[in-house]
């Protein structure tokens, strides 16, 4: 809150710093020409002052708060300029020459009085209602802090001459500023001390500490922050320390009784276990700014951010960079990926040259306080492709889809760690704010049953649709593929079974833990399962194999298969392939979160299942994550897997075709999905003979427009060792790891964290993903960390047993009494002891 506001009305340097720091500071126009006007300045224009409208525009947009205009100037600016930009100045007996025009098209008044009657002046303030309302007095009479406290308390703000100021201490005549700044304030504590909020220039909170009237006076007139310690007395900050700070501002709260000290802090921080601030580590961009102000300061050589400080045309091609992939960006995870990029090397740009993020946003709020604004269209250089005739949208952007198709290039050596967790994200949304998305997708469903289903599909997979499900025995023309196709699937499905039916847990486990106590362990099918088939962008009879071998495998008595429909309302004959052939009980036509809600909570048509297994787009795995946690579904999910991803690690014997035909299988699964290559110790030109033989390749495939998207997104990691880039390996936890490695099966043992192997140079992903054996169905976003790939296991539970005899009872028994006793389970141990009893 303002306490005053002073009026510069005679040449006072000395004064105008130290006001700086408690508020705004009034100038009278005919002297503001002659000043450097500080931030938060009011414009008094006098009476005598001739009208000019590109005067008043002038001040405005050079970052004056507001206009203190007489009541003729009020009449031309009302129409012209914003209300809150304007404050009235009225002696006390014009206020019948106000009109309601004027009243409403301003913010406040400023009132001239010959002297100060609180009682008149709150009377007049009832005239202008919600408008703020100060109080010059032409008296020479000096003002007192009892004064400033009526007033405030009837809701004005005294404006107080400079001439009537003084930093010396308050005489009859002048009133100490930091007296005048101090007297509303008041404290609820025993010793009388205010509560202070320290802060940096930017607002990020530093610490809590408490001030004094003395402490508060030093620090308004020194401009150092001076608090009282209630131990020491006076703590001028930094005075042994040498962590000194420069205050800002300082301001007091809205109930006058705590105060917030806004510093520049030096040396180490503010806090006395050598941290920035009390209450933890900096984060965001504060973090950054001071990360990069010790860079710039002593940066070790060859990091990267030396780098940039050194080479202003790296930094500028960097900018460039980071600006264009950012306009690229579509999605909410990857515009803030871009974004922080962005900042970052802009950052960096402004360190360099003694700039920081309080001087942004003194600049920023400066723009916004402008009246008059540029057109806002780009210059000729940066418009030119907007400017192709509308009618021509290919020719227009030709050269762009014509371009190189690249990844983004890291060397991991001078990447510092600040950066590196960023090359380990996926550019992906958070699953919460995708689960308040799909959350009135699936309660519709659950309450609406069929109908929201056939709604949900009619809307988001173009399907008008009159029955939701299909129940074997599937007609044969839904089911028929070509020879050869038909062919593939069952090899692959003969493979992918061999290998899932040597996992299924048929044998019980029989230990006997003590004599006459055994314990047993054995399988049994979940009786309910849902398989979802994503659709989409891809035909994927595969997943169904995938997710149906292991199914049919454990013996799951019913087999719910979803799978968004095609416009026709069909579903495509390979997936009813797969269907029929693994034993689906039935086939759910909807994709999607409605798919996901139905299977969890069943409809009028939907079998409701007991947990629900499958891939699929950002929707779909934030409803089954969902569905998961709603008790009334009772349901579980095989994991949170969302868009596909592989991470390729490939040394000096890599076949830099292969290695880019690999990265390219998974970039073609969506714009979402995320490749990554891992260089071991690659020179230049084999990097960029693998980087050419990724956008040759991409260039050749369908999914061109696809697969740019996604690289563009991704990265190649170079690193200086196989140890060095498993470590970065087993942090990433891909979803497929690929080994183009000499020696590969051996560097097999050191890998902690993946869903997927593939070792050697003959070992694509594909295979796996189609008809080596193992499953696709695996982990992403990091998962593998805790995550199994989906497994014959996946579909069976486990249920254990034990046996105890009467001997075995005599021996156990009182353990079993004793530990009861112990957590004061009474019952527990009498079921125990009842049975001791009769055996003895």
């Amino acid at each position: 809150m303002s306490v005053f506001l002073p009026l510069f009305d005679e040449q006072e340097d000395a004064l105008l710093e130290s006001l700086a720091r408690i508020g705004p500071i009034a100038f009278l126009a005919s002297r503001s020409s002659s000043l450097p006007l500080p931030a938060h300045s009011f414009i008094l224009v006098e009476h005598d002052r001739p009208f000019v409208l590109d005067e008043a525009v002038s001040w405005l947009d050079n970052g004056v708060d507001k206009l203190i205009v007489p009541l003729s100037w009020a009449k031309e600016l009302i129409e012209l300029i914003s209300s809150d930009r304007l404050l009235l100045m009225l002696d006390v007996a014009n206020i019948s020459a106000v009109s309601d025009k004027v009243r409403n098209g301003v913010s406040g008044v400023l009132l001239k009085t010959p002297a100060i009657d609180l009682d008149l002046i709150a009377s007049i303030s009832k005239f202008f209602t919600g408008s703020a309302i100060h109080v010059l007095s032409n008296s020479s009479v000096s003002p007192t802090s009892s004064l400033i406290r009526g007033l405030l308390g009837i809701g004005a703000t005294p404006v107080l001459p400079v001439s009537q100021l003084t930093l010396s201490p308050s005489s009859a005549s002048k009133l100490n500023i930091a007296d005048a700044f101090l007297a509303p304030i008041v404290s609820d504590r025993p010793d009388g001390l205010f509560p202070t909020v320290v802060s940096t220039e930017t607002g990020h909170s530093l610490g809590l500490v408490y001030s004094s009237t003395e402490s508060v006076k030093e620090s308004i007139l020194t401009g150092k922050g001076v608090y009282q310690s209630r131990k020491h007395g006076l703590w001028r900050k930094g005075e042994t320390s040498g962590a000194t700070q420069d205050i800002v501002s300082i301001r007091i709260d809205c109930d006058s009784d705590s105060l917030e000290f806004r510093v520049v802090q030096h040396g180490a921080g503010f806090c006395h276990l050598n941290r920035a601030s009390c209450f933890g580590e900096m984060s965001g961009l504060p973090a950054l700014e001071s990360t990069l102000r010790s860079r710039f300061q002593s940066a070790p050589e060859g990091s990267y951010t030396k780098r940039l400080f050194n080479d202003p045309e790296l930094l500028r091609a960097k900018i460039m960079e980071e600006a264009d992939e950012l306009c690229r960006a579509e999605q909410k995870a990857d515009v803030a990926f871009e974004a922080a990029d962005l900042f970052y090397f802009a950052l960096t740009k402004c360190i360099a040259a003694g700039v920081g993020i309080s001087d942004i946003e003194t600049s920023l709020d400066r723009k916004a306080r402008r009246v008059t604004r540029r057109t806002g269209n780009a210059k000729p250089e940066w418009s030119q492709k907007q400017s192709a005739p509308p009618s021509s949208p290919k020719t227009r952007d030709a050269t762009v889809e014509d371009g190189p198709i690249r990844m983004r290039s890291y060397d991991l050596a001078v990447t510092p760690p600040e950066e590196r967790n960023g090359l380990l994200r996926r550019p992906v949304l958070k699953s919460e704010e995708m689960m308040n998305k799909v959350k009135p997708i699936v309660d519709d469903v659950r309450s609406r049953g069929d109908a929201a289903l056939l709604e949900l599909t009619a809307k988001f997979d173009k399907a008008k649709l009159t029955s939701t499900v299909v129940f074997p025995p599937f007609a044969a023309e839904t089911m028929a593929v070509e020879r050869e196709v038909g062919e593939a699937i069952k090899t692959a499905y003969a493979n992918i079974k061999k290998f899932h039916e040597a996992q299924a847990d048929g044998a019980t486990l029989r230990v006997e833990t003590m004599p006459g106590v055994v314990c047993s362990r054995f399988a049994r099918p979940i009786a309910r399962v849902g398989l979802y088939v994503p659709g989409g962008t891809a035909i994927l009879p595969s997943t169904a194999l995938m997710l149906g071998i292991p199914a049919q495998v454990a013996g799951c008595r019913e087999i719910v298969l979803a799978t968004p429909p095609r416009p026709d309302g069909s579903i495509s004959p390979e997936v009813m392939y797969v269907a029929n052939l693994v034993g689906a009980s039935a086939v759910l036509k909807a994709g999607g979160a409605q798919a996901v809600a139905a299977l969890a909570y069943g409809t009028e048509s939907v079998p409701k299942v007991d947990k629900i297994f499958g891939p699929g787009n950002q929707w779909v795995t934030a409803a089954k994550m969902l569905v998961q946690n709603d008790t009334d579904a009772l349901v579980s999910i095989d994991m949170p897997a969302g868009p596909s991803e592989v991470l390729v690690i490939a040394d000096y014997t890599a076949n830099p075709g292969f290695v880019a035909a690999d990265l390219l299988s998974q970039a073609e699964h969506g714009v979402d999905s995320q490749v990554v290559l891992v260089a071991v110790d690659l020179d230049e030109a084999k990097l960029a003979e693998i980087e050419k033989e990724v956008d040759v390749q991409a260039h050749a495939l369908s999914r061109v427009d696809i697969v740019r998207k996604s690289v563009s997104k991704s990265i190649i990691v170079k690193t200086r060792s196989v140890q060095e880039a498993i470590a970065f390996s087993n942090n990433y936890a891909p979803e497929h790891l690929i080994l183009h490695l000499e020696n590969a099966s051996e560097q097999v043992k050191y890998i902690d964290n993946a869903g997927s192997v593939f070792v050697g140079p003959y070992s694509p992903e594909s295979c796996g993903d189609y008809a080596s054996g193992t499953n696709h169905t695996l982990p992403t976003n990091g998962y593998a960390r805790q995550f199994s790939g989906v497994n014959t296991l996946s579909f069976q539970k486990h249920i254990t047993s034990q046996e105890i005899t009467q001997s075995g009872l005599r021996g156990l028994g009182p353990v079993v009494a004793t530990l009861a006793d112990c957590e004061g389970l009474e019952a527990h141990a009498n079921a125990v002891r009842i049975r001791l009893k009769e055996l003895n």
